[in-house]
């Protein structure tokens, strides 16, 4: 097995690399502001643009950068060394997006794809979190279209997104649909803006829906797809995710042993005592043992893994390096002392920031359960790498 970088992927992880520094200066600003302005949203627009990094997960041929998994995977953990989730200023369309007609496609996806518009996913409620077969929003059939009324929560960018890609129970049978709803349509609001533990450059508002019209047209999928397009989404953010956090694990540990080397405390370098050594150490096993396993999964994705086996394998790496990035990351807020308390500190945003990585895109219970599924039902294949029998 050949485990180095071809140079097409060294390339996209120096053109991911210098869109991260490029970036990276709008962090301070974010935290004091909780947000971006509009026009330092076009500033990165147009780098992102040049770099060629819009839309990864989307083809070439409808104006994505056409990345394969593993490719994504690089770009993913250069970005996520960014801090106030700037990655999400670096777009990438919902995959669920990859089920639009060719009409939606020139509607809603391609002008995403170039940065004209944005696109959110509606699916969390009150009481459907891990369990979204539990969602109580309806579509109502009614001439020429659906009327939508229900409620969703934390619907992240759902602030700055034009349209939603909103999941509803359909029809008297109650089918779980995909539906594109834009943002201004009649009887779409905005509830709340919660205020979370991280500063983040995007809202993540609760919106509610009365009597929203929503064409035929505009139904993603096939009446009933919903759970399915949405859970096929979940494979590939759930291996970003792994790789994000990855990424800012490294940025925490580089910047505690640096400062570990510059620091002096008793006529020495903290660096030079073995209880900060340890701490060092750890941190550089929890990242470089899950980097391995996350890039071996994306391999795996792209080299047509059995679908079930996979699910399970990137719930694995999403676990896995979520849950040693809150490691490192604390290790290296403690290296730094009270400067690490400090929130103009990236280790101290990164702290309160990685926390949700454990809870988003099926938090880290639910991981345990479709991995413990697996080995149940299928013995130790999810254990094996590929072509062992």
């Amino acid at each position: 097995m050949d485990f180095r970088y071809s140079a097409r992927q060294h390339d996209l992880k120096q053109s991911a690399r210098a869109l991260f520094e490029k970036i990276a200066p709008y962090e301070q600003a974010c935290e004091e502001n909780n947000g971006l302005p509009a026009e330092v949203h076009a500033e990165v627009t147009k780098e992102v643009l040049a770099a060629g990094l819009q839309a990864i997960n989307m083809p070439a041929e409808w104006g994505g950068a056409g990345l394969t998994i593993t490719e994504q995977v690089i770009v993913q953990e250069e970005l996520g060394k960014l801090t106030g989730a700037l990655w999400d200023m670096v777009w990438r369309p919902a995959n669920a997006l990859r089920f639009c007609t060719p009409a939606q496609r020139e509607k809603y996806l391609i002008p995403t794809i170039n940065g004209e518009r944005r696109d959110c996913y509606a699916v969390t409620e009150a009481g459907a979190g891990s369990d979204p077969q539990s969602i109580r929003t309806t579509a109502t059939k009614v001439s020429g279209g659906w009327s939508i009324n229900g409620e969703k929560w934390f619907v992240t960018v759902g602030d700055h997104a034009d349209f939603q890609v909103l999941l509803a129970l359909a029809g008297e049978d109650r089918k779980p649909t995909l539906f594109l709803v834009d943002r201004d349509t009649p009887g779409v609001e905005i509830k709340r803006i919660p205020r979370f533990m991280h500063t983040f450059v995007y809202e993540h508002p609760e919106f509610t829906y009365t009597d929203v019209f929503v064409p035929d047209e505009n139904v993603l999928g096939e009446l009933g797809q919903g759970y399915d397009i949405t859970r096929s989404w979940f494979t590939e953010e759930r291996l970003m995710i792994a790789a994000r956090t990855i990424g800012a694990s490294e940025r925490a540990l580089s910047l505690a042993r640096d400062w570990a080397v510059e620091r002096h405390q008793f006529g020495a370098p903290i660096a030079s005592y073995q209880l900060i050594q340890g701490m060092l150490a750890d941190s550089a096993v929890d990242i470089t043992v899950n980097r391995a396993y996350t890039h071996q999964v994306a391999w795996e994705a792209d080299n047509d893994t059995d679908r079930k086996t996979l699910h399970a394998k990137a719930s694995i790496a999403k676990l896995s390096a979520s849950e040693a990035a809150g490691r490192v990351i604390d290790r290296s807020l403690q290296i730094h002392g009270g400067r690490g308390y400090d929130r103009t500190n990236p280790v101290e945003r990164l702290y309160r920031e990685i926390r949700v990585d454990r809870i988003w895109e099926g938090t880290s219970e639910i991981q345990r359960l479709i991995i413990a599924n697996e080995l149940t039902k299928r013995d130790l294949r999810v254990l094996q790498l590929p072509g062992v029998d």
